[in-house]
């Protein structure tokens, strides 16, 4: 054969796509396949644990002080003298001398003020949504009340102030929607990138994968199974988004309702979409090479097992950082390539800017060409044995069969 109608990486990989994608589709393991979402449901409502844990951190306890230097500072020494008593329950004051009206304060980025107490210690004002004024109008008013030196039995009268949202309310909403949209990502991730794995295994054993590494480059066979792979999971996934929403609508307002992401909800699905791509092709990546190292099914259960632990570990590493974003850990799982795509689709239910993810994402796809080109050549060298020598004593031996 000429060099001249050799396929190409690209056209030997969409042969090979097309090939495994047409043989999985249509197999009848595939249907039985698509009642897996069951068994993880087991696994999320354990996972609702640390979830409780993450919401617990989100909730904050700051308190704007928007009063006199004297009023504050009174506040301020009467809450360290009842904090001993009475504990986690008093809000962590900080003095905001800016003169803003309250509700601009509450509304100021980054502050994240739970609330807003201004006035006087005789007749303070509390300033935050219904909820928060319900939970800290009995404590203002305790602090307000030691701070003026009054009877322990007269409290002053608090008059609230609700205001429709604040900044710390709104952090804490996305963060439950950050919350559920890596946990959907893991889950899905986990449940259909084993089917990389044992697709490899089952042609290793058929020796089919020799007969295609004999034919095309071997970095053409992991994309095109890759590919492949990622294209009969967005197939799955849309059956199961398919009855979700029969579900949806019999269920109607019955269903808990997520808070609305930062970038809304079309940009937040489009980068959920793109974040999990990314990251069942990094997984699938170290999948197949684990697959092209292994002998056996044995073999591959004790192979990949680090790798299913190793996941696991990122996916809390990125968990742990949702209540921290800009930070040094939040970077790092935002730059590590395997918790990237989780790391990221939380940002993108927290903030609206759009440059990072343009960045993660290039980020993401040279970390699988990366991923692909070492497992290739990992199964090239220790699964093939064929070096330069060896390809080059097969295109001799081939020359010599033609002539």
């Amino acid at each position: 054969m000429s060099d001249t109608t050799r396929l190409s990486l690209f056209q030997a990989a969409r042969v090979v796509a097309r090939r495994d994608f047409h043989a999985i589709l249509f197999s009848r393991a595939f249907f039985f396949f698509l009642l897996g979402p069951l068994f993880p449901l087991i696994i999320g409502t354990l996972a609702g644990g640390i979830g409780g844990q993450v919401q617990r951190e989100a909730v904050t306890n700051l308190v704007a002080l928007s009063m006199s230097a004297e009023d504050s500072a009174a506040m301020i020494s009467a809450n360290q003298t009842l904090a001993p008593q009475v504990g986690y329950v008093l809000p962590q004051f900080v003095v905001d001398d800016s003169g803003d009206p309250p509700a601009e304060i509450l509304k100021r980025p980054g502050a994240n003020y739970a609330a807003v107490v201004s006035g006087t210690l005789a007749e303070p004002r509390l300033t935050a949504p219904e909820d928060q004024i319900d939970r800290w109008k009995g404590p203002v008013g305790l602090i307000a009340a030691t701070a003026s030196g009054s009877s322990p039995n007269t409290f002053p009268e608090i008059a609230a102030e609700p205001v429709a949202t604040s900044a710390a309310a709104a952090r804490t909403d996305r963060i439950r929607t950050a919350q559920a949209g890596q946990l959907l990502l893991f889950l899905l991730m986990m449940l259909l990138a084993g089917m990389v794995l044992s697709n490899l295994v089952e042609e290793k054993a058929n020796k089919v994968i020799e007969v295609l590494a004999a034919a095309i480059p071997m970095d053409a066979v992991f994309l095109g199974k890759l590919f492949a792979m990622l294209g009969v999971s967005f197939v799955g996934i849309a059956v199961w988004a398919g009855f979700g929403g029969v579900v949806g609508l019999v269920a109607g307002e019955q269903l808990p309702q997520l808070p609305e992401p930062a970038l809304g909800w079309p940009l937040f699905i489009a980068f959920g979409i793109a974040y999990f791509a990314m990251g069942y092709l990094l997984l699938g990546s170290l999948f197949l090479t684990i697959g092209g190292m292994a002998a056996t099914v044995r073999e591959v259960q004790t192979l990949s097992m680090p790798v299913t632990m190793m996941q696991l570990l990122v996916f809390f590493l990125a968990a742990s950082a949702i209540t921290r974003p800009g930070s040094a850990l939040e970077l790092a799982a935002a730059a590590f390539p395997l918790s990237s795509p989780f790391a990221m689709l939380a940002r993108a239910a927290q903030s609206e800017a759009l440059w990072p993810h343009a960045l993660a994402l290039a980020w993401q796809g040279l970390c699988v060409v990366l991923f692909v080109r070492f497992g290739a050549l990992l199964f090239k060298r220790r699964v093939m044995k064929s070096g330069k020598g060896g390809r080059a004593k097969k295109s001799a031996g081939g020359a010599a069969a033609v002539t």
